[in-house]
């Protein structure tokens, strides 16, 4: 019996998270693209699957292999190429974030940013 719901036996059940994480009892604007929510308090929003309002690697056996490694090379590559680039937007209005419903979900309207090498005085490449 999960929340009142009787399972069968060697049923498979799948945890919704893109619903747990618009979720209004659980966020203030849900819908509403915010990520300081998260940046403000680290503890609080901890991603390791220990907290079931915020699990966007999954929890238990099926977390991501892969947070380790990320969590080592996410702000080095993300410094690289803002360093390395000047990047511009292919659109001259706001992005839309709005999501398409899939298997997995992805933006409705892609976004296109084109780089652009930057380089010093001298013309050497940063």
């Amino acid at each position: 019996t999960v929340v009142g719901f009787t399972v069968p036996k060697d049923t498979r059940v799948f945890v919704n998270a893109w619903q747990i994480h618009r979720d209004p009892e659980l966020w203030d604007n849900p819908l509403e693209f915010k990520p300081e929510r998260i940046l403000a308090t680290p503890s609080k929003w901890d991603y390791s699957g220990n907290n079931f309002q915020y699990i966007p690697f999954g929890s238990g056996r099926r977390i991501c292999a892969g947070i380790p490694l990320a969590e080592k090379m996410l702000m080095y590559i993300l410094a690289s190429l803002l360093h390395s680039y000047d990047w511009k937007s292919t659109k001259s209005k706001e992005a839309d974030l709005s999501e398409k419903f899939g298997i997995v979900m992805r933006k409705s309207t892609p976004l296109l940013a084109i780089p652009t090498k930057k380089v010093d005085k001298s013309g050497v490449p940063a």
